[in-house]
């Protein structure tokens, strides 16, 4: 999607010319970013998403991310409708789901459409290799690499392992440097290449899914890329948040592959430091746990 030069612009792109903002709401959610539901003048309400101004590429990355999702056709995610700049911000213009409460069969449509969206065809998302994605992302933490190779396993330790651990170098003694060394070099004992290859979220807790006044879910603030579908999933198992009806629907609709449960701490491994990076040391124990683990 190309940016556009100003908020204007983008609803006169969107609603026409003698659209305006109403009236503009903050919108509680989200660490890095502000939020706000935009009334317009024709009735219709817009979600904005809003950052410094240098900052564009947190919301190139997600609208790529969104637009991913939604190629899919398999679980519902927000509609892009506009990003770019105005004055000293930078902004992103999405759907408005108006929010609703989670249940059993929200859960159980989440669970079924996640599985789905790994199984989906994910050439289209990535060029020059099975894993990554079209362009890097931006995020609140740094650059998410997303070069593409056709080794899932090299991908997880030279694209998101490895530039965290070294950015959290600070953080680690000598012993732990050598720990997180040995580690790298045989990650291929510990982790498999997947059958195909599968979309992911990239950041799926249960903060970045919502369900709709009508029951159904919706997957938020994604940080997509081609890579295996067990890495999405066991971010799900992280920070808690998913009931036992989301991954029975997701199990009796993909299946799992032998050692999934020996394999879920690496991938969230990668997630912990880069919690450590962004938040401090009380990540720096399940870190450390970890590594003593598989190193």
């Amino acid at each position: 999607m190309v940016p556009v030069k100003n908020i204007n612009e983008a609803l006169k792109n969107i609603r026409g010319n003698e659209v305006r903002i109403v009236s503009r709401q903050p919108v509680f959610g989200g660490d890095i970013n502000r939020t706000y539901a935009l009334q317009l003048s024709d009735g219709s309400v817009l979600f904005m998403k809003a950052n410094d101004r240098q900052k564009i590429g947190i919301f190139e990355g997600e609208a790529e991310s969104l637009d991913f999702i939604r190629q899919t056709g398999t679980v519902r995610s927000p509609e892009v409708l506009a990003l770019g700049t105005d004055g000293d911000i930078s902004f992103l213009l999405l759907e408005y789901i108006r929010s609703g409460r989670k249940s059993k069969s929200s859960s159980e449509e989440l669970g079924i459409g996640f599985a789905k969206m790994h199984m989906a065809e994910t050439s289209a998302f990535v060029k020059g290799g099975k894993y990554g994605a079209l362009h890097d992302h931006l995020l609140g933490s740094g650059i998410q690499d997303n070069t593409p190779m056709d080794s899932w396993v090299r991908f997880f330790a030279e694209c998101r392992l490895r530039p965290h651990f070294e950015k959290a170098s600070h953080y680690f003694d000598n012993q732990t440097r050598k720990q997180i060394e040995t580690f790298l070099s045989k990650l291929d004992r510990y982790l498999t290449e997947p059958e195909h290859p599968s979309l992911l979220h990239g950041d799926l807790w249960a903060g970045n899914y919502m369900v709709d006044n009508e029951g159904h879910p919706w997957l938020i603030d994604p940080a997509a890329y081609v890579g295996h579908a067990e890495a999405d999933l066991a971010m799900t198992e992280l920070f808690g948040g998913f009931d036992s009806t989301f991954y029975e629907a997701y199990q009796n609709t993909i299946r799992l592959d032998p050692g999934y449960r020996d394999r879920r701490d690496i991938y969230n491994l990668y997630h912990l430091v880069k919690h450590l990076n962004l938040f401090g040391t009380s990540y720096l124990p399940p870190v450390k746990a970890i590594l003593r683990k598989y190193s």
